[in-house]
Protein backbone atom coordinates (compact mmCIF):
# COMPACT_ATOMS: atom_id res chain seq x y z
CA UNK A 1 0.00 0.00 0.00
CA UNK A 2 1.17 3.53 -1.20
CA UNK A 3 1.19 6.43 1.41
CA UNK A 4 -0.07 9.19 -0.03
CA UNK A 5 2.08 12.37 -0.58
CA UNK A 6 0.93 15.65 0.86
CA UNK A 7 2.26 19.14 -0.30
CA UNK A 8 4.43 17.81 -2.99
CA UNK A 9 4.89 19.07 -6.30
CA UNK A 10 3.13 22.61 -7.52
CA UNK A 11 1.48 23.46 -4.17
CA UNK A 12 4.83 23.58 -1.87
CA UNK A 13 5.17 26.83 -0.36
CA UNK A 14 2.28 28.47 -2.93
CA UNK A 15 -0.48 28.12 0.31
CA UNK A 16 -3.20 30.32 -1.59
CA UNK A 17 -1.15 32.30 -3.92
CA UNK A 18 -1.36 31.60 -7.26
CA UNK A 19 -5.60 31.11 -6.90
CA UNK A 20 -6.54 34.48 -7.99
CA UNK A 21 -8.46 33.67 -11.13
CA UNK A 22 -10.01 30.59 -9.96
CA UNK A 23 -11.22 33.27 -7.48
CA UNK A 24 -12.12 35.61 -9.75
CA UNK A 25 -14.04 33.73 -12.29
CA UNK A 26 -15.74 31.96 -9.03
CA UNK A 27 -16.61 35.74 -8.51
CA UNK A 28 -18.26 36.10 -11.64
CA UNK A 29 -20.03 32.86 -11.70
CA UNK A 30 -21.35 33.71 -7.51
CA UNK A 31 -22.17 37.32 -9.06
CA UNK A 32 -24.41 35.36 -12.15
CA UNK A 33 -26.35 33.46 -9.85
CA UNK A 34 -27.05 36.50 -7.38
CA UNK A 35 -28.03 38.17 -10.11
CA UNK A 36 -29.70 36.04 -12.50
CA UNK A 37 -33.50 37.50 -12.49
CA UNK A 38 -31.92 40.88 -12.89
CA UNK A 39 -29.71 40.02 -15.88
CA UNK A 40 -33.41 38.32 -17.84
CA UNK A 41 -35.08 41.24 -17.00
CA UNK A 42 -33.14 43.30 -18.36
CA UNK A 43 -32.20 40.74 -21.45
CA UNK A 44 -36.52 41.00 -21.73
CA UNK A 45 -36.77 44.69 -22.43
CA UNK A 46 -33.54 44.64 -24.55
CA UNK A 47 -35.24 42.19 -27.13
CA UNK A 48 -38.60 43.83 -26.68
CA UNK A 49 -37.05 46.96 -27.29
CA UNK A 50 -35.06 46.01 -30.94
CA UNK A 51 -38.20 44.23 -32.42
CA UNK A 52 -40.29 46.92 -31.23
CA UNK A 53 -37.68 49.57 -33.25
CA UNK A 54 -37.08 47.14 -36.16
CA UNK A 55 -40.93 47.19 -36.66
CA UNK A 56 -41.40 51.10 -36.24
CA UNK A 57 -38.51 51.78 -38.80
CA UNK A 58 -40.57 50.06 -41.96
CA UNK A 59 -42.74 52.37 -43.80
CA UNK A 60 -45.88 50.36 -43.63
CA UNK A 61 -45.89 49.68 -39.65
CA UNK A 62 -44.66 53.43 -38.88
CA UNK A 63 -48.05 54.97 -40.94
CA UNK A 64 -49.88 53.36 -38.67
CA UNK A 65 -48.41 54.93 -35.32
CA UNK A 66 -48.43 57.90 -37.06
CA UNK A 67 -51.48 58.90 -38.94
CA UNK A 68 -55.01 58.60 -37.21
CA UNK A 69 -57.57 57.13 -39.74
CA UNK A 70 -60.59 59.19 -39.24
CA UNK A 71 -59.52 61.29 -36.19
CA UNK A 72 -58.48 64.35 -35.59
CA UNK A 73 -55.00 65.12 -37.00
CA UNK A 74 -53.26 66.53 -34.26
CA UNK A 75 -49.64 66.13 -35.94
CA UNK A 76 -48.74 68.57 -38.71
CA UNK A 77 -47.08 65.75 -41.13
Amino acid sequence: MMAKRVGTGRDIGKGRKGWTLTDAVNGVFELLRLAEFEILFLLFFIIAFLIFKDLTSRPEYNQLLVKRPGGVDLWPY
